[in-house]
């Protein structure tokens, strides 16, 4: 009898042991060499997202993860939707992604998430629907720093416009809404001519626009772009109308693509961050949160501008960076991209 008990445990301390072992190996943080994670930009194509693609390939070559990056052909936030409810069933580890409307995507990035996705957003605070989201900055800042610049160029007098990609896309409507706020607080002698004018992040519509408000107030005196591609768009308008001395123009943009519009003053100042290191930031959150790490304040996410992260009040699961940029003139031939 107490040989068969000594068997009796034996065999229940073998089976323990195999279901501990087992259990460790089903636990164990999965091989980034087995990870496919997926960047979904606002629209393929464009200057900024072409940068961030060079982000996303730099992840994959530093860390073995098959990471690529989509973007639907234009901004229609509904395109956006059916590109990751096709990525869905693909089952790839992780979908990042730059919204066109955080609210449209909201309930086929909790499908994403429904069926073990993770999920990282940028450009996106307010999202539930994703596990971290990533600004590159404090956003309402950012819009601040924008019009005290707009407001010194202007001498705190005159009209003024703001451009963005759509009302949906939430960083746009905080940089102009702090802008705004700013301007109304503190620059009395400044008006705002009309509502922030949408240009689906598109660069003839942006021109065109400016070209038709030129001529309905003639005495405009600055404008600000949101879009990457608002701030060439109504510079080429300027330009052609030769007002560079005149009117002072700022906002978002990629260095290369605005680089020319400084030589003549078309453009005055622009503010950016790196898409490529947001690209970086996103697919790095992820990793980490896959292999068990928790994103919390002073992460180092080991890319520039992210180095110590900064929960954001008010929100459980947005992170902020110390990523902007910014340049004129002198200082625009310090960025290769």
């Amino acid at each position: 009898m107490r040989h068969s008990r000594v068997a009796l445990f034996g065999a229940v301390g073998v089976t323990m042991t195999l279901f501990a072992a087992s259990t460790a190996v089903s636990n164990a943080a999965p091989d980034p060499q087995d990870m496919t994670m997926v960047n979904v930009v606002k629209v393929d194509g464009l200057p900024w997202f072409n940068r961030m693609a060079v982000g996303v390939e730099s992840f994959a070559n530093r860390t073995s993860v098959h990471a690529t990056q989509e973007g639907a052909d234009d901004t229609d936030p509904q395109k956006q939707v059916q590109l990751i409810a096709d990525l869905i069933p693909r089952h790839p580890t992780a979908i990042t992604v730059v919204p066109n409307s955080v609210a449209e995507l909201e309930d086929v990035l909790g499908q994403a998430r429904a069926q073990g996705i993770t999920v990282v957003s940028h450009e996106a605070t307010g999202i539930r629907n994703a596990d971290i989201d990533i600004e590159a900055f404090d956003n309402a800042a950012f819009g601040r720093q924008t019009m005290q610049s707009l407001a010194q160029c202007m001498g705190g007098q005159g009209e003024y416009v703001q451009f963005i990609g759509s009302e949906t896309m939430t960083t746009h409507m905080q940089w102009v809404d702090a802008a705004h706020d700013m301007q109304l607080a503190q620059f009395q002698g400044m008006t705002r001519v009309e509502g922030p004018i949408e240009t689906a992040n598109d660069e003839p519509t942006a021109y065109a626009k400016a070209n038709e408000l030129l001529a309905k107030y003639p005495n405009i005196k600055g404008f600000q772009g949101a879009a990457s591609t608002d701030v060439p768009g109504i510079a080429r308008a300027v330009r052609d109308a030769g007002l560079q001395d005149r009117i002072c123009v700022m906002g978002t943009a990629v260095p290369s693509i605005a680089s020319p519009y400084f030589t003549d003053g078309s453009i005055d100042r622009i503010f950016f961050w790196d898409p490529a290191m947001a690209a970086e930031a996103q697919l790095q959150i992820a990793l980490m949160l896959l292999q068990g790490e928790k994103i919390e304040t002073g992460t180092n996410l080991n890319v520039p501008g992210y180095e110590s992260l900064t929960k954001l009040d008010g929100y459980d699961n947005v992170f902020v960076g110390n990523a902007a940029l910014e340049a004129d003139a002198n200082t625009i031939s310090q960025y290769n991209f």
